[in-house]
């Protein structure tokens, strides 16, 4: 049986990364993005033509889904294209996130938070509620795997990034409480949390900094270096394997030593 799985966050990034290893290693993916800048968001989004480049890579067994992980029937569709095109569904990896900050928390507004709320916590709920009943409709026995991407700042207090650390901690706490809602049923439920890794993200934190250069942020980290995306994506996918099948309920750290 094809193991079929649904990435969010997949034009560029960890997601990318995340979809290119699930696809090498032979699972049927849907790679889904929304593909467009949003209010709020201060630097630029993936893209449709890199989510459409992403899925010729692999043309028979990805496909791409465009939309918004704040709408949750687009997500509930999307889970129906895995099951139409792939049948079935056997993991799904929240890994659609934004990043905003760069005050202190008493003057941080309330459109910040909301979106930083409704994308990167409500995103992955919304995606958990779609996709958990078609995991379900595996026969059993099952392996289904729920990852969400959280982050080093679900566990460090991070400079003028409050509403950050506390939507990462609420994903840390959305997957502690899913993996015990989902005890005995084949499926389980992690997250892990990166450290700073070469994305666009970083660099948008390193402007809230006025860094002139991202790699500043390495010396924060044991191994002195960023890390890069497909470091990050080879914990999502051993998680999302069959043989991870004691780990749940709980955070993979692929943070460099940030939380050591």
């Amino acid at each position: 049986m094809n193991r079929v799985a649904i990435v969010t966050g997949a034009a560029r990034g960890v997601g990318a990364a995340v979809v290119r290893q699930l696809a090498d290693q032979g699972w049927r993916v849907v790679a889904l993005d929304v593909c467009a800048d949003l209010p709020g968001v201060p630097y630029p989004l993936g893209t449709r033509d890199e989510l459409r480049r992403l899925a010729d890579e692999h043309p028979e067994s990805v496909r791409e889904v465009v939309a918004d992980v704040r709408d949750a029937a687009a997500l509930t569709e999307a889970v129906q294209v895995a099951e139409a095109e792939f049948g079935g569904l056997d993991a799904a990896v929240a890994a659609a996130a934004v990043m905003a900050g760069g005050a202190p928390l008493w003057e941080t507004t309330d459109n910040e938070l909301d979106l930083l709320f409704d994308i990167d916590v409500r995103g992955v709920s919304s995606l958990a509620r779609a996709a958990v009943p078609a995991m379900l409709r595996r026969p059993e026995p099952r392996a289904g795997r729920f990852v969400a991407l959280a982050s080093a700042a679900a566990h460090r207090g991070l400079y003028h990034l409050a509403g950050y650390n506390a939507a990462k901690h609420a994903v840390v706490g959305l997957i502690r409480g899913l993996a015990t809602d989902l005890r005995g049923t084949g499926i389980n439920a992690t997250a892990v949390s990166p450290g700073s890794t070469r994305t666009d993200m970083l660099t948008a934190t390193a402007a809230y900094y006025a860094l002139d250069d991202v790699e500043e942020f390495a010396g924060h980290q044991v191994v002195e270096r960023l890390l890069e995306p497909e470091e990050v994506a080879a914990a999502v996918c051993w998680l999302c394997d069959e043989r991870a099948s004691a780990i749940t309920g709980t955070v993979v750290h692929a943070d460099g030593g940030f939380t050591a």
